[in-house]
C-alpha cells in the first residue's frame, strides 16, 4: 500500500497560485477569486473549491501555535455536542467492534472518546500532536476527519491516502464548514482563521467522491459521510 503522510509540502512545484492545477480535484486550472486584506484567494472553476494562495500560508511553527490555542477538552459538553454532528450519524452506520482512525485528531482526542463509548476502537493520528506513523500502515473500518480538510495544503493527495487507509465497505466522515455565499466570504469567520487554506462547497466534496469512487451523503449541515464500495 502506498503511504502518504499529512505533512506540509512547501516546495515550489506545489505552489498554489493562479494558473496552477487545483490541488483538490486536480482536473482544472485555478483562477483569481479575490484579495481580502493581505491575502489572495483562488477558485477552481470545476470543483468550486476556494484556495488561499501559498504565499499567505503560515509556517509550520506558526500553524502549530494556533492549534495549541484550540480548546479540545473531551469533557466539554459544548464541544462534544459539536462533534456529535458527525459522530452520531457515523455510529448509526458502523457496527460495534469496528476499528477506526481519527485522522488529524488534534491535541484533545474527544471524538475518539465518543466512539469508544459505543464499543469501537479508535487509533489517533495528527502530524503535530500524535505523529505516530505506524497507524498509517493498516486499514480501518472507518475514518473521521473533523475540522481537518480545510487545513490541507495538498488535499487530493490526502484524499488518496484516506482511500488507501479505508477498508472496502468502510466509512469516511468529514466535517468542515461548507462555503455557500461569495458575498459573505470576506467577513466569514472560517476564512479569518489563518490556518484555513481550502474552503469546500458541498459540490466540491461531491466531485471528490465521484473521483474517488465513494458514495456521499450529507446527514446535516457541514458534515459529509462517504461510503467506500466493497
Amino acid at each position: 500500500m502506498k503511504k502518504l503522510t499529512l505533512t506540509v509540502d512547501r516546495s515550489a512545484h506545489s505552489a498554489v497560485r493562479e494558473d496552477a492545477a487545483c490541488t483538490v480535484c486536480e482536473q482544472a486550472t485555478l483562477v483569481s477569486f479575490r484579495v481580502v486584506g493581505d491575502k489572495s484567494y483562488l477558485r477552481c472553476p470545476l470543483c468550486e473549491a476556494t484556495l488561499m494562495a501559498q504565499e499567505n500560508w503560515l509556517s509550520a511553527e506558526e500553524e502549530r501555535a494556533v492549534y495549541g490555542l484550540h480548546n479540545n477538552d473531551p469533557d466539554d459538553a459544548g464541544y462534544r455536542a459539536f462533534l456529535e454532528k458527525l459522530a452520531l450519524p457515523m455510529i448509526e452506520r458502523i457496527p460495534p467492534g469496528a476499528v477506526g482512525l481519527d485522522f488529524g485528531c488534534g491535541p484533545g482526542p474527544a471524538l475518539a472518546k465518543i466512539f469508544r463509548e459505543s464499543a469501537m476502537d479508535v487509533a489517533l493520528y495528527d502530524p503535530f500532536f500524535y505523529p505516530e506513523p505506524s497507524v498509517l500502515n493498516q486499514q480501518y473500518d472507518f475514518i473521521t476527519c473533523t475540522e481537518v480538510v480545510e487545513h490541507l495544503h495538498q488535499p487530493a493527495k490526502v484524499f488518496v491516502q484516506l482511500d488507501s487507509l479505508l477498508k472496502p465497505g468502510g466509512w469516511l466522515g468529514i466535517m468542515t464548514c461548507f462555503q455557500t455565499c461569495d458575498a459573505r466570504f470576506d467577513n466569514w469567520h472560517y476564512r479569518r482563521d489563518p490556518t484555513h487554506v481550502v474552503f469546500y462547497r458541498e459540490a466540491t466534496l461531491r466531485l471528490v467522491a465521484e473521483r474517488m469512487g465513494w458514495v456521499m451523503s450529507v446527514p446535516c449541515k457541514d458534515v459529509a459521510i462517504f461510503h467506500k464500495p466493497v
